[in-house]
C-alpha cells in the first residue's frame, strides 16, 4: 500500500476507488481533471472516467491508497521529461504532475498490447505506478537496445522510440510458436519500467481453476 503524509493544504491524485484508509482532516472528492475530453481518453486509455482528489483541509494527515491487481508500487520522480504509462499502471500523483492521454500510431495501436490510447505523465513532482507482478527498471544507454514483451511493460519516457518486432529472427512461425509473437525494440537512453508478470499468461493458468458458470 501506499501511505502519503500530507501537510494542511495539500492534494494528491489517486486512481478512482484507490483509497484504503485516510484521517478525519482529509477531504476526498471526484474529478474529471481534464474536463470531458480528458476523462474520455482515459476511458480509451483503460483507466477511470473520474480521479480520486484528496486533500488535508483541516490540518496535516494521512491517507493510503491500494492497487488493483496484486503487486509492486514504484515511485518515479518526474522532473518534466514526459513518460507514457500502460493500462491501469497509474496509482496515484503529486500536486504538480499533470496525466493525460496520447494516441499512438497505427502499428504501435494494434501490436503493442497498449492499444492506441496510453496515459501520458508530464511535469514535475512524484508518479506512483502500479503493476502486476514486481517492477523492475530497466536503463539504457545512447544507442543501446533491449527487447522487451509488450505484456511486461509498465512505463517509458515518451522519446524513447520503439518498434513493433517478431520475436525470432528465424522468422514468424518460430515467433508465434516460442509463445512471443510480437515483442517490443526499445533504443536507448532512458529508463524503462517492467513488471514481472503477464497478465495474459496468468488468465489463462487461472481460467480452468475457476468453477465452471451455470
Amino acid at each position: 500500500m501506499l501511505l502519503m503524509d500530507l501537510k494542511a493544504g495539500q492534494t494528491i491524485k489517486a486512481q478512482s476507488d484507490a483509497m484504503v484508509y485516510m484521517d478525519t482532516t482529509m477531504d476526498v472528492k471526484g474529478s474529471l481533471s481534464g474536463g470531458m475530453l480528458g476523462a474520455l481518453g482515459r476511458m480509451l486509455s483503460g483507466e477511470s472516467f473520474f480521479f480520486q482528489m484528496v486533500t488535508a483541509a483541516r490540518g496535516d494527515g494521512k491517507v493510503c491508497f491500494a492497487p488493483e491487481c496484486p503487486g509492486d508500487i514504484a515511485d518515479l520522480e518526474m522532473d518534466g521529461t514526459p513518460y507514457l504509462v500502460q493500462k491501469g499502471g497509474f496509482l496515484a500523483s503529486t500536486e504538480g504532475v499533470d496525466i493525460s492521454t496520447t494516441c499512438q500510431n497505427l502499428s504501435k495501436g494494434l501490436f503493442s498490447g497498449e492499444g492506441f490510447f496510453v496515459l501520458k505523465a508530464q511535469g514535475t513532482g512524484v508518479l506512483f505506478l502500479e503493476s502486476f507482478g514486481a517492477i523492475h527498471l530497466v536503463s539504457l544507454e545512447q544507442g543501446q537496445e533491449i527487447i522487451i514483451d509488450n505484456k511486461h511493460l509498465v512505463a517509458w519516457p515518451e522519446h524513447m522510440d520503439y518498434r513493433i518486432e517478431k520475436a525470432s529472427s528465424s522468422g514468424w512461425i518460430s515467433s508465434f510458436t516460442s509463445g512471443e509473437g510480437l515483442v517490443c525494440r526499445f533504443r536507448g537512453p532512458g529508463n524503462i519500467l517492467i513488471q514481472t508478470r503477464n497478465p495474459q499468461v496468468f488468465g489463462q493458468w487461472v481460467g480452468p481453476l475457476l468453477p465452471a458458470k451455470r
